[in-house]
């Protein structure tokens, strides 16, 4: 199964897709109600895409005790559905796993009509790179695939340039999530897709919510047997944009128009480190991301969008002083919250 050629356009001119997140109540149960609030929130913000099942999501809901993956992909399936959209939009579904797991949940994936899948590599440590080529071969065989880049620091492992070259090259791999939180891990992805057959049909997209702006305005070249090549990173796939979405949603598309006329301000480099700043409170960067998770769902919470920001298990939990740092940058930047956006979202959403 191939993409229609009006999303292979919408992925390759450059897509918003946020990591959707997962709602409980209090005792850890699934609140389906604000579950499917949360997406309509972002078709409401103008996002591009979603992307369930992912790591923003909580790869534990996998777990047998928990068993919510075919079920929060149903539910954000639904309410795209339901919302009848006139624009292209990404419905990208998070696989992860052995080869028999990941095929089982690409199956599931395409039975509820999702356009593709993310693949992550993350915590199969005893797979060879080559063994783990062959597992995107056959996943690849039943979705497009959208690789993933995982940082070590969450669950993810390195990978060889060589990696990267011989992934892209499979057939219908059309798209790649670079999330290392590494320049030079991001570039050996980029240098390997410009140096594959494939560069013309593979999208990059920034997952380094560390570094969003300037992934998202930098062109890379690369001589590639003599000739120089270059790719730029289009959109961004990301855990970061789950909060302030329709701020983040205007502020990407300011930064297509600017590289359109490739008229860039400097201005801009100070919003890429305003941006930076406020990832750094909700992912946690003090503590080595071990607040991530959470820290996305407080904001969401404060905002009345989840009941609070508790996650699966019980080491998922912000960290101490992590309250204090997204005190810090709501208050340092309120140009990026969109706090009024959600208010009004949330009274019109009552009212249907």
């Amino acid at each position: 199964m191939a993409l229609s050629q009006e999303l292979q356009i919408h992925l390759q001119d450059g897509a918003f897709i946020p990591a959707h997140p997962l709602a409980l109540t209090s005792d850890r149960q699934l609140d389906e109600y604000a579950q499917r609030r949360l997406t309509r929130y972002y078709v409401a913000a103008g996002v591009g895409g979603i992307a369930v099942g992912v790591h923003t999501t909580q790869f534990e809901i996998r777990d047998p005790q928990f068993n919510l993956y075919e079920i929060v992909l149903r539910l954000a399936m639904e309410e795209v559905e339901k919302a009848q959209l006139q624009r292209p939009f990404l419905k990208i579904a998070g696989v992860c796993g052995d080869t028999e797991q990941a095929l089982e949940e690409t199956k599931i994936a395409k039975a509820l009509g999702y356009d593709m899948v993310l693949l992550s590599n993350g915590g199969l440590h005893d797979y060879s790179e080559k063994e783990l080529i062959e597992r995107t071969k056959v996943v690849a065989e039943e979705l497009p695939v959208f690789g993933f880049y995982l940082q070590p620091a969450v669950g993810g492992r390195i990978f060889s340039y060589e990696f990267w070259k011989e992934f892209a090259s499979v057939d219908n791999v059309v798209g790649v999530k670079m999330a290392p939180f590494d320049r030079y891990l991001t570039l050996d992805v980029i240098r390997a897709v410009c140096a594959s057959p494939r560069k013309d049909e593979i999208a990059l997209y920034t997952g380094n919510d560390d570094n969003i702006v300037l992934d998202l305005f930098a062109t890379y070249q690369f001589e590639v047997e003599g000739k120089m090549e270059s790719k730029s990173i289009v959109g961004g796939l990301l855990g970061h944009w789950s909060v302030w979405t329709h701020e983040a949603v205007k502020l990407f598309e300011k930064i297509k128009q600017v590289r359109i006329h490739n008229d860039i301000d400097k201005h801009w480099f100070s919003i890429a480190q305003n941006v930076t700043d406020a990832n750094s409170a909700f992912f946690d960067s003090k503590n080595t991301f071990k607040g991530s998770i959470a820290g996305i769902n407080e904001v969401l919470s404060r905002q009345g969008l989840l009941q609070g920001n508790w996650c699966l298990t019980d080491h998922e939990t912000l960290s101490p002083g992590q309250a204090d740092e997204i005190d810090r940058v709501y208050a340092t930047y309120p140009q990026l919250t969109d706090d009024a956006f959600v208010q009004e979202f949330l009274r019109n959403d009552k009212n249907q």
